[in-house]
């Protein structure tokens, strides 16, 4: 009996040992099948993306660091005053020209008033001028009459002398014969001593007249310098008053401050009351229908990319059911690192290659746009067919 127990547990374990090797071949049969089966799939795979990337992919670059971009207008005020009004708020959508801030017009109303009243005096300047031309040539003829008269009373003055010297010559002759006394020789002395100072004087008389009209002439040519090829509107300082006057109406204009492009007000910085200096801004604008794509490609990605290219964009904002249709209008002269505020120094001995970023712009379809408009700063992706 102890025999046989032995005998029947080694009949036993022999199927059982047999089943587990069965059991062990189908798990290596089914491995085999599903490694051969993977093997397959990553095969079709590969030959789906070779066949892809030979057909699609090599011809086509794309990002996700690309954003939204406009070109913003900032609005300043060109002259300072206190803001007496302001008309907008943020995030409001302005056409070009609506007024968006009024200041204070009394000062500039003022500045037009002298203006004006610079302009009346300097208007009424060039008559007096003119008319004071009239009446100089009327002195230059007075003084030339006078030279005449002063003339002619030299020519008296002249014969007068000639007449008392022949007389006192007369009676110096007769003085030795005793013909005439001592006191007409005395007399006749005198009145040649007399018609010679009147000589004298009538010569200083011409010569009087004559500095006179001189004078007078000056003062006729100096005054008709001024006026002399000038009308009352081409005159000089009417025209600097006129011109003062068209600075002062514009800076009154500029009291009203209009917006100067259509768009969305962004970043008001004014509030009624408040004192605004010139040159600092008080808001921008943005131009929604005016923006554009600013793409950081890789610079190995760049290079079968030409300006004019086609790329197509989609927004996180819509999501991929919206395509945007635009094309590369424009390289950046540098890439974003060395056009940073501090860009970085590869000339040290540490320097690790890192590669670069070179923003394009895109310029998208304006009808797009206007269907779905974008912001300023959205995060957008690019894709750009190089085969075309």
């Amino acid at each position: 009996m102890a025999d046989a127990e032995p005998e029947n547990i080694a009949r036993t374990s022999e199927p059982q040992a047999s089943e587990q090797d069965a059991q062990q071949a189908r798990r290596n049969s089914t491995r085999r099948k599903w490694l051969i089966r993977l093997g397959l799939l990553v095969l079709v795979v590969a030959l789906l993306w070779g066949a892809w990337y030979l057909l699609f992919g090599r011809n086509h670059v794309s990002t996700d660091n690309a954003y939204v971009n406009a070109e913003m207008a900032q609005v300043t005020p060109l002259i300072g005053a206190q803001a007496i009004d302001v008309l907008v708020s943020d995030t409001q959508s302005v056409k070009k020209g609506d007024i968006l801030v009024k200041l204070d017009p009394t000062n500039a109303q003022i500045a037009v008033a002298q203006a004006e009243a610079d302009l009346a005096e300097a208007r009424r300047r060039f008559r007096q001028t003119d008319a004071t031309s009239d009446s100089l040539a009327a002195q230059v003829q007075a003084r030339s009459a006078d030279i005449v008269q002063a003339r002619a009373q030299l020519t008296t003055a002249q014969a007068d002398l000639e007449k008392a010297r022949v007389d006192l010559q007369r009676r110096e002759a007769l003085v030795a014969d005793g013909a005439v006394s001592g006191d007409e020789v005395t007399a006749a002395q005198t009145a040649y001593a007399s018609a010679r100072a009147a000589l004298r004087l009538a010569q200083a008389g011409v010569k009087t007249a004559e500095a006179t009209r001189g004078a007078a002439t000056g003062q006729l040519e100096a005054n008709q310098a001024l006026v002399r090829g000038s009308t009352e509107d081409t005159d000089p300082a009417v025209l600097a008053a006129k011109a003062r006057l068209e600075s002062a109406k514009l800076d009154l204009e500029r009291t009203t401050i209009r917006a100067p492009i259509d768009g969305v007000v962004t970043k008001r910085q004014v509030q009624v009351g408040q004192r605004v200096a010139q040159g600092s801004p008080i808001m921008s604008i943005v131009p929604i229908s005016q923006v554009y794509v600013d793409a950081n490609f890789k610079e190995k990605q760049l290079r079968g990319v030409r300006i004019g290219m086609p790329a197509k964009v989609t927004s996180d904002l819509y999501g991929g059911d919206v395509v945007y249709h635009g094309k590369i209008v424009g390289f950046s002269g540098g890439t974003g690192s060395s056009m940073a505020l501090i860009p970085a120094q590869n000339a040290t001995g540490n320097w690790i290659k890192v590669v670069q970023r070179l923003p394009l712009r895109i310029a998208l379809d304006p009808k797009e746009l206007a269907a779905h408009p974008l912001r300023v700063g959205l995060s957008m992706e690019v894709e750009i067919d190089l085969a075309d």
